[in-house]
């Protein structure tokens, strides 16, 4: 009986003395925290999504707090959030717009011609290895077999007949259908966006024409109704610079295709 005793006492007393110790160490070997980083953290989205070019949103809040990184750095922020961090590191606000994803192709399956039926792996990077570049006589068009649906982990993205199509309301920005397209037909505009050529296709107008019936035919039209130069013709396809289009519509409304949106 003694034995069981004197052993735990020495269990009780071994014990006391590694937490005594522990708390020692804690103290000694403690990281301060700058209670910014978790201030600006909180004002973070908490998607984790990498658009901003950090890991999650953790490293983004620390990464503004170190000044590597800008208030307005994380692209599905608001205004009055951006405001709050900008206040928080004692600095004035940028101006920064919300961006969102925007699909170039206006191709739909009653708009674009097939020169094959494909009954492969449905993602457009395997069909991308297919001989003819796809099923689309446009070899430049959206394919449809939704690699860009795959990789948004917000439900932004779907495919509408036969080509995708994004809520504007529900993308971040975060930019991983812009990596993940094997075409490049998506990029990255102002929400405020009025007019943006729906159209990546390069070939002369009548080849366009015969592979689908809302394609650019870089007629030119729109560059000559421009009064602002917001618009010029490369490679036989137009292209709206966001920056200094006045969104008066006059291209719009002048595009033959009706591909300018």
């Amino acid at each position: 009986m003694n034995g069981v005793v004197l052993a735990a006492i020495i269990i009780g007393i071994t014990g006391l003395l590694i937490g005594l110790l522990l708390g020692i160490a804690g103290k000694k070997f403690a990281v301060e925290v700058d209670e910014r980083v978790e201030n600006v953290r909180e004002l973070l989205p908490s998607n984790n999504c990498g658009g901003c070019g950090y890991a999650g949103c953790d490293a983004m809040a620390e990464a503004i707090v170190k000044g590597e990184a800008k208030a307005n750095s994380c692209p599905s922020l608001s205004k009055e959030r951006i405001a709050e961090i900008a206040s928080i590191m004692g600095t004035e606000a940028e101006e920064s717009e919300k961006k969102v994803a925007f699909v170039k192709c206006k191709g739909t399956c009653d708009k674009t011609k097939i020169k094959y039926d494909y009954y492969g792996i449905a993602d457009c990077k395997k069909l991308s290895l297919v001989p003819g570049d796809g099923e689309k006589v446009c070899r430049e068009g959206c394919m449809g077999y939704g690699s860009c649906v795959k990789v948004c982990a917000f439900d932004a993205i779907h495919i509408i007949n036969g080509i995708a199509a994004v809520d504007r309301e529900k993308c971040v920005a975060c930019g991983k259908c812009v990596a993940e397209c094997p075409k490049h037909l998506i990029e990255l505009v102002p929400y405020s966006a009025k007019h943006i050529v729906q159209c990546s296709s390069h070939e002369k107008g009548k080849n366009v024409k015969l592979a689908c019936e809302v394609g650019c035919i870089g007629c030119g039209l729109c560059v000559r109704q421009c009064e602002a130069g917001a618009i010029v013709l490369n490679d036989n396809l137009a292209y709206i610079d966001q920056e200094k289009c006045i969104k008066c519509g006059k291209c719009a409304e002048k595009c033959p295709s009706k591909i300018i949106i």
